[in-house]
């Protein structure tokens, strides 16, 4: 099963400390609940792990990330990721995000992906899944929000001549173990959202 995501996000901190936020892939990666990266193999190829609670039960997708393309200028990342769990799923990402300055100083976040899904997780079926999708990536936006917002106030970008391509960020290896996402608890989230919508067009 596929699903397309498309998606942008308000980031409260200029596009520089963004971007170092953005071409840091262990920063990146801390930013997602659940993940991390575990073994840095080469500049472009990383292996990493997504811890998915469901009740008592913690799932591990162990997988790997291959960067394609880092392009300071335009701001944009380019990148792929596949990974699967010993129950038999696997998922596989193509992933695009981009930064865009906006009128007020800050900045906006843009991704772009196609996510393949097969085993158990297909069974949840593509609305199911997309509503997963966008509850995980809302709360990644506000920690990537929230990373390059405390790199801004550590090193403001008037402090870089301009033009200067951003240092990588090196705040990762401050970033305690990320919590598994609780995938029941997600779930009940979004059927008490859905039967709330449902009552109340009727009543």
């Amino acid at each position: 099963m596929q699903v397309t995501l498309d998606k942008q996000y308000a980031v409260a901190a200029g596009v520089d400390a963004a971007w170092r936020v953005l071409a840091d892939i262990p920063d990146l990666t801390s930013c997602m609940p659940g993940a991390q990266i575990t073994e840095r193999l080469d500049p472009t190829h990383y292996k990493g792990l997504i811890r998915v609670k469901v009740g008592p039960a913690v799932a591990a997708f162990a997988g790997e990330i291959e960067v394609l393309a880092v392009d300071p200028r335009e701001r944009t990342l380019r990148m792929v990721g596949k990974g699967a769990d010993k129950g038999g799923s696997s998922a596989s990402m193509d992933l695009t995000a981009t930064l865009a300055e906006t009128a007020d100083g800050a900045c906006r976040l843009r991704g772009q992906a196609n996510v393949i899904v097969n085993g158990k997780l297909a069974q949840f079926g593509g609305r199911m899944l997309g509503a997963v999708s966008d509850s995980i990536l809302g709360r990644f936006a506000e920690e990537f929000s929230r990373h390059a917002r405390a790199l801004e106030e550590l090193a403001p970008g008037a402090d870089r001549p301009p033009g200067a391509t951003p240092a990588p960020a090196t705040g990762a290896t401050a970033v305690p173990p990320p919590r598994s996402i609780n995938a029941l608890a997600l779930l009940w989230s979004l059927l008490r959202g859905w039967f709330a919508g449902r009552f109340g067009r009727h009543s």
